[in-house]
């Protein structure tokens, strides 16, 4: 009975704290929104005006904004930006393949070199070592971006404040749309060959520059939002009470979306219980799957079970998340009492 309780009591506090901290205002994700396409029509006229030749197929706007999975605040979207690769000229070659053997990461090689030489490619001039380069990629992207394009006449223009992000990996606008909120827009080359769709977002070690990463975000998200679709689960909920958590919890800040979404996918294919009623024990259950995970330093990607999602992780961070997560499981309230 005394159990009954307390699960009652901390199914409460969950739904207070989602409510609280992780749901978004609407109109401020409409004015985010917003800001977004006005800032992608703007790059979109620009690239097509000042580099026609470039082959690229449409931007997009991507990111938990638009699958309603952000949390705190509409402050992060993507800007995807597709490049157009011949299909005879380019392959993809899978990480584990090669001797850096690092599943999750891709070389693009350049083939048939001796009937279609160097420059019968846009992208050839991207190459390092036979291979397309995202780190070249992007550096020629970010010398449009903001080197070369007025973001205060255009912020003054459409009644923002922009101006670039200096960063070592990404390209990123800030755009301020209001008194207290701003929105980061990541600039992400990507290209895609069958299913597999790679982005110029690199690996943490810089020895690793060339290799092109795995993206599962797309289907790691209709996989989450069709299960909770079928039975009416809490899934998303409890995703995103995580995110919140993390974003406020310095110690879990390493923690990203992909690997708390595989969590709860892990745990869907042998829990059948996720009811609105059933949030607690599953809140409880992605906190105890977690620390099993870092105690193995192993998180398997649920579409691809070779990458390990935790191979970015230093030893030092899996312990610290792993301890901070253990330290929890007492008394699991505190991690919901770290921003009231």
């Amino acid at each position: 009975m005394k159990k009954a309780r307390l699960r009652r009591s901390m199914q409460e506090k969950l739904f207070a704290y989602y409510m609280k901290h992780a749901v978004i205002d609407p109109r401020e994700q409409i004015q985010a929104k917003q800001a977004a396409v006005d800032i992608c029509t703007e790059l979109r006229s620009f690239i097509h005006t000042r580099l026609p030749d470039m082959p690229l197929r449409d931007m997009y706007l991507s990111g938990s904004l638009y699958d309603d999975l952000q949390v705190v605040a509409a402050d992060h979207v993507q800007l995807m930006v597709p490049l157009v690769l011949e299909k005879n000229l380019w392959s993809f070659i899978p990480g584990e393949d090669t001797i850096m053997n690092i599943p999750g990461f891709y070389l693009v090689r350049r083939e048939n070199m001796e009937y279609f030489p160097r420059g019968s490619s846009y992208w050839d001039r991207c190459i390092v070592g036979g291979y397309l380069s995202p780190k070249i990629v992007t550096d020629n992207f970010e010398k449009v971006v903001t080197g070369s394009i007025n973001w205060p006449a255009i912020g003054s223009i459409l009644g923002y404040v922009i101006h670039p992000v200096v960063s070592t990996d990404t390209v990123t606008l800030e755009i301020q749309f209001d008194t207290n909120q701003r929105l980061f827009i990541d600039f992400l080359p990507l290209t895609v060959m069958g299913n597999t769709m790679l982005i110029a977002k690199p690996h943490r070690l810089e020895k690793y520059e060339n290799m092109w990463r795995e993206t599962f975000r797309t289907v790691e998200t209709a996989k989450l939002r069709a299960l909770d679709e079928e039975d009416g689960g809490c899934r998303c909920i409890c995703l995103k009470i995580m995110k919140a958590i993390c974003r406020f919890t310095p110690a879990l800040s390493k923690l990203n979306s992909s690997q708390l979404i595989n969590v709860v996918l892990h745990i869907s294919e042998k829990e059948a219980d996720w009811s609105q009623a059933a949030l607690a024990d599953r809140f409880l259950q992605v906190v105890k799957e977690l620390i099993a995970y870092l105690e193995g330093s192993s998180l398997p990607c649920i579409f691809n079970p070779k990458v390990n999602l935790f191979s970015e992780l230093t030893p030092e961070e899996i312990d610290e998340l792993g301890y901070t997560l253990y330290c929890s499981l007492s008394d699991p309230e505190t991690l919901i009492q770290t921003s009231n």
